[in-house]
């Protein structure tokens, strides 16, 4: 049985889309007096099946639910594609509406980072921030965490739902919330796939198809290499590596692929029992990552 609708009545559901901090906060003023629980759902737009699965969570969850498109230039490095990130903003309106979404935030760079990126004020993790996808995108996650805490001020949710595929940016922005004391739930939502089996993603556009044929690969490596450790093999590091090599064989090129321990990101030992596998590959000009979680 699906989830009930927590929608409220609020005499029409047309969704409003706002571009500035104070009319968003205008309009979750009364919703909030009232007692309404509010949900938000943070995106960079482009949207597809997984973004949609957030705000439908969100809507089971909340009685308002927020959702913010914002290509934020602070978690692109500089040779990224900031520039030419898809930007869909008619069709992500439909689709959030749709989907059953109230509020949808779509701010320009300006109203984000009035004094200029330069200048603005860092919320940075360490630690966390510079593992695995830190370490090969230095400054990301920095952006990250900076334009998250922004919209949890902007927005004041109770609760913020991200997706499990881009898990240490999900245990990145639940350590900030933590260490911060901010009051707000953190909800993580299962990866959508394809058929076939390929993490849905905005970057898969990239792909030709010649290229979308081989994607799936990395899921189906990264299932064999945790049968294998389901299976008894503990030699993390060369179970990795192998991983790695099927990929290259495959087509894609080399980031990294790392099995690590759930609760720190740390390489897994033989003593720990709740792993995950971490992977990024290029594939063209895509970087996808995946990942999937293991109990020994």
């Amino acid at each position: 049985m699906p989830e009930p609708s927590r929608r409220p009545s609020m005499g029409s559901s047309k969704m409003q889309t706002l571009q500035h901090i104070a009319e968003l906060r205008d309009a979750l003023r009364q919703p909030r007096r009232d007692g309404k629980r509010i949900a938000l759902v943070p995106t960079m737009g482009n949207l597809h099946a997984g973004h949609l699965e957030l705000v439908r969570r969100a809507r089971s969850d909340a009685d308002i639910v927020v959702a913010t498109i914002f290509v934020n230039p602070l978690q692109f490095g500089a040779n990224e594609d900031l520039d030419s990130y898809p930007r869909t903003l008619a069709q992500d309106q439909a689709g959030l509406e749709a989907g059953g979404c109230d509020f949808l935030f779509a701010p320009g760079e300006a109203e984000m980072y009035p004094n200029g990126r330069e200048n603005q004020t860092i919320v940075e993790v360490p630690g966390l921030s510079n593992l695995h996808c830190g370490a090969t995108r230095p400054g990301h996650f920095r952006g990250v965490t900076t334009v998250v805490s922004k919209l949890f001020n902007i927005v004041q949710p109770d609760a913020a739902f991200f997706g499990i595929k881009d898990y240490q940016q999900l245990m990145v922005i639940r350590r900030m919330v933590v260490d911060l004391c901010m009051p707000i739930e953190i909800h993580g939502v299962p990866i959508v796939r394809d058929a076939r089996g390929l993490a849905l993603s905005s970057r898969n556009g990239y792909l030709s198809e010649p290229e979308l044929a081989i994607a799936p690969t990395l899921n189906r490596v990264l299932r064999e290499t945790a049968q294998a450790i389901e299976a008894g093999e503990s030699d993390f590091e060369q179970l990795a590596e192998t991983a790695q090599q099927q990929l290259e064989t495959a087509g894609f090129r080399r980031d990294f692929v790392r099995i690590v321990r759930r609760s720190d990101l740390a390489p897994a030992t033989n003593a720990d029992r709740e792993l995950v596998i971490l992977s990024a590959a290029y594939l063209g000009g895509a970087r996808l990552i995946d990942n999937i979680e293991v109990s020994r």
